[in-house]
């Protein structure tokens, strides 16, 4: 049985109490303090990892739970071209849950944490009937620069980084009944957030609009019309495909955390960004061009809606 007292004297004792960047005092007092730095602004995001249904024990080894639950909230601050502060969480565990699946978990979130020079700064602890972890991140930047959804504007190029579908590719497998090793270069299991291609977005003020891609591409470039009040037409023939994926699962799958971003018509962006590969794959049009916010052009050169497909909460599954 797992002991209150005595667990969060090992996450203490793992996290450290020392300051680090940010961070002024975290663990041991009522809250957390944090100092930004001068003209900056907070950015603040949470995500929620529940057992069964973010991820299921007999799939996912507690080092890769810990790390993909972190690696949300990064993605988020990735998103709007920050840099990230510190983290928080707060855990439910059921009260038979092994002392090595806890102590898994942690590993894999705190060397995450670690990658990104980031310090676990607080959160709580209580009883639940299936492990629910929320994960709260802060992060800054420069006041007034944050990349939001609601910039993008007609004419527009539509860009993604990496390739898409790679992620929902392994999920499907999953369900399938295949055993896959949870090897480091899988990206279902082990996320990498796009914080420096984010950050030279924002520093350069190239981007005019960004999101990352946690729910599905048609999901996620539907949140940016929606926001931006516009359309949207990708090239079907353009999109990076993951492994083992196909152009629905690069379309709908989602948990990529790959970043879209929207950049002006002549704007020159390299081929590259931050080591990453980067591609276009459409353009943003006026909202009145289409009766669906998005459309897809084929490889026969017909254009036709795409649906919004991807992650949705509460929404009904076969």
């Amino acid at each position: 049985m797992i002991q209150e007292r005595n667990l969060i004297k090992t996450i203490r004792r793992l996290a450290g109490s020392s300051p680090v960047g940010a961070l002024v005092r975290g663990i041991g007092d009522d809250c957390a303090v944090l100092r930004l730095l001068p003209g900056s602004e907070l950015l603040v995001t949470t995500d929620l990892c529940i057992e069964n249904v973010h991820f299921r024990r007999a799939w996912h080894p507690a080092v890769a739970v810990g790390h993909r639950c972190i690696t949300r909230g990064l993605s988020d601050i990735a998103a709007m071209g920050g840099h990230p502060l510190a983290c928080f969480l707060s855990l439910g565990l059921p009260e038979d849950l092994p002392q090595s699946w806890v102590n898994g978990f942690l590993r894999g979130l705190l060397a995450q944490a670690s990658r990104f020079r980031i310090p676990l700064a607080g959160g709580d602890i209580s009883s639940t009937r299936q492990i629910t972890a929320d994960i709260l991140l802060t992060g800054q930047v420069p006041a007034g620069k944050a990349v939001l959804r609601s910039g993008a504007r007609p004419g527009d190029r539509i860009y993604v980084t990496g390739s898409l579908g790679g992620s929902a590719a392994t999920l499907k497998q999953l369900f399938a009944g295949k055993k896959i090793t949870p090897a480091k270069s899988n990206t279902h299991f082990y996320p990498t957030p796009r914080i420096a291609a984010g950050a030279w977005l924002r520093e350069r003020s190239l981007a005019t609009s960004m999101i990352d891609l946690s729910d599905g591409l048609s999901v996620d470039l539907s949140h940016i019309c929606e926001e931006s009040s516009v359309s949207a037409v990708v090239e079907a023939g353009k999109i990076p495909i993951g492994k083992d994926a196909d152009l629905e699962l690069a379309l709908h799958g989602g948990e990529d955390y790959e970043l879209l971003f929207t950049v002006p018509r002549r704007a020159r962006v390299p081929a590259r960004i931050a080591g990453i590969a980067v591609t276009e794959i459409g353009e943003i049009r006026n909202r009145g061009d289409y009766s669906s916010a998005i459309q897809i052009l084929g490889d026969n050169g017909r254009v036709r809606a795409l649906p919004q497909h991807g992650w949705q909460h509460f929404a009904k599954r076969s």
